[in-house]
C-alpha cells in the first residue's frame, strides 16, 4: 500500500502555512506539484532573503531550506502511511548565484527507498532545470507505520481547521 498523495498534499500545505512564525512562512515557500516520488516547489524573490545587498542575490541558506524541504516532502511520498521524514544527511552543491528578482524553483525525486532510509536528489533553478543554481542529495528517515499513532487523523483535522480559518 502507498500513502495517499492527497493526504501528503494536506500535510505539506499544513506545514507550509499553519504556523506564521516558522521558517516556511518566513521564506514564502510554496508547494507547486506533488506526485509519487516527486515534488515541486517555488520560492519567490524577497528582499528579506538577500544575502548580498550589493548584488541582490538570495542567501544560500534560503536555497538550502528550499531544497531540504522539497527533498523531505518528496521522501514523504514514498511512505506507506502518512508520516514525517526527518533529514539524516543533506549535501548541497552550489552551481552559481540566483538571478535577483526572479523566483527559484525546486524539484526533487526519490531514487531509492529502503526500510529505514529514503534517498532523494533535487535541483534548484530559475526556469531551466538544465541550468541549476544548486543540486542536492538527501537521505531521510523512513518513519512509517506505527511511528505516529493517529498522525493522519491529527493532520487532517488540523488541515480542516486551517482551511476553515482562511475561509
Amino acid at each position: 500500500m502507498a500513502v495517499d498523495l492527497e493526504d501528503v498534499r494536506k500535510l505539506c500545505e499544513l506545514m507550509v502555512h499553519a504556523n506564521k512564525e516558522d521558517h516556511f512562512h518566513a521564506l514564502g515557500i510554496e508547494v507547486t506539484d506533488i506526485a509519487r516520488h516527486k515534488v515541486g516547489m517555488k520560492l519567490d524573490y524577497n528582499e528579506n532573503l538577500v544575502g548580498d545587498p550589493e548584488t541582490g542575490v538570495v542567501h544560500g541558506g534560503a536555497i538550502t531550506a528550499l531544497l531540504d524541504t522539497c527533498c523531505g516532502f518528496t521522501a514523504s511520498t514514498a511512505l506507506e502511511h502518512l508520516g514525517l521524514t526527518p533529514t539524516i544527511d543533506l549535501r548541497i552543491d552550489y552551481m552559481g548565484p540566483a538571478e535577483p528578482h526572479k523566483p527559484i524553483y525546486a524539484v526533487a525525486e526519490v531514487y531509492r527507498s529502503t526500510r529505514h532510509v529514503i534517498f532523494t536528489r533535487g535541483v534548484a533553478h530559475q526556469g531551466n532545470p538544465e541550468r541549476p543554481i544548486a543540486q542536492a542529495v538527501g537521505n531521510f528517515v523512513s518513519m512509517d507505520g506505527g511511528a505516529f499513532d493517529n498522525f493522519r487523523e491529527f493532520v487532517l483535522e488540523a488541515y480542516d481547521q486551517m482551511v476553515g480559518r482562511k475561509a
